[in-house]
């Protein structure tokens, strides 16, 4: 008996300990909050031209106006973003227009390219997941964007709307603290694919728009570096929201005949991606846009390299709201 009050009394001060180490550790992490990081200073001079303002649209337009785009100024100049989700904090994208005081107008080349490549802001703070970051992406591509940014287009030119600052939750900088980390700089060039290898033009879209990271099985298992062993692969089921915070289920995208794209045809899948139609009936839902900036050939690519990844079976319903 007195060996069993004193193994229970090993243990309550076992738990006490946890405890109290899990709270110092939580208000340590909470007063820190978000992380920074040691700034590598990036020799980098953007190269513009009409070719590339004009691809790095057509990039920023599916990568970053769903975040970025304000529905009132009609400019990448930031917003409440409504499908983050609210365990997260209250979310609001920053203006990237380029603006001195408010946007990225202060900005150098090099640092935009750390940002884009690493996810860490040019003071040094971590990006939180919910900005893409793009380690794998060509250095032609990334040029492209950065150029578009400093260009004169009305998404990006100055405008002075100020930022709303985010309220990151407890959780938010417990992640970002503990598991949440930023990219390495790439050490090597990337290079564009070869438009001519339908498969590795058609792979490399499927990865570096972020086709992978949403119809994959969940954002939390995703493998940025390596997107093939992201868990579900391209099956489906992942849970991100509508911008009223409803859970809107990603699509199996895998060739399986059932419950994936295994008996579409190269036509619905086109129509589906550009204009977000199949047979006349409408396909996509929110926060899924038609990419209509991309050409058939590109989208055909896409649908290629789909065919050609191992089929899971994973029948995904689809949601539906009024």
């Amino acid at each position: 008996m007195k060996a069993m009050k004193k193994a229970f009394k090993v243990l309550g001060i076992i738990v006490l300990l946890v405890v109290v180490l899990g709270f110092t550790g939580a208000t340590i992490i909470t007063s820190r909050g978000i992380p920074s990081y040691e700034i590598e200073k990036i020799d980098y001079q953007v190269v513009s031209t009409p070719e590339s303002i004009q691809r790095g649209k057509k990039l920023a337009i599916m990568l970053c106006a769903n975040c970025h785009k304000n529905s009132e100024t009609r400019a990448l100049t930031g917003t409440k973003m409504h499908d983050a989700p609210p365990e997260f904090g209250e979310i609001y994208s920053p203006n990237i227009t380029n603006d001195k005081k408010f946007g990225i107008g202060n900005w150098t080349d090099g640092e935009l390219l750390y940002l884009l490549r690493t996810g860490i802001k040019k003071d040094g703070q971590y990006a939180p997941p919910y900005m893409p970051k793009l380690p794998k992406m060509a250095d032609e591509d990334i040029n492209a964007l950065i150029s578009f940014l400093r260009s004169d287009d009305p998404l990006v030119v100055a405008d002075a709307s100020p930022d709303q600052p985010s309220e990151p939750s407890i959780l938010t900088k417990i992640l970002c603290n503990v598991a949440w980390k930023p990219f390495p700089m790439p050490t090597e060039a990337i290079e564009m694919p070869d438009i001519n290898n339908k498969l590795a033009l058609g792979k490399y879209l499927a990865h570096n728009l972020e086709c992978f990271s949403c119809h994959s099985a969940d954002f939390k298992t995703n493998d940025f570096m390596n997107p093939e062993l992201s868990k579900g692969y391209f099956a489906g089921g992942n849970k991100p929201l509508n911008l009223e915070g409803q859970i809107i289920l990603t699509s199996n995208l895998t060739p399986d005949p059932e419950t994936g794209i295994g008996n579409w045809s190269e036509e619905d899948f086109i129509n589906t991606v550009k204009y977000g139609f199949k047979k006349g009936e409408h396909a996509l839902q929110y926060p899924m846009n038609p990419y209509t900036g991309l050409s058939d050939e590109e989208v055909s690519a896409i649908f290629a390299y789909l065919k050609t990844i191992p089929p899971i079976v994973n029948k995904v319903e689809r949601s539906l709201y009024e």
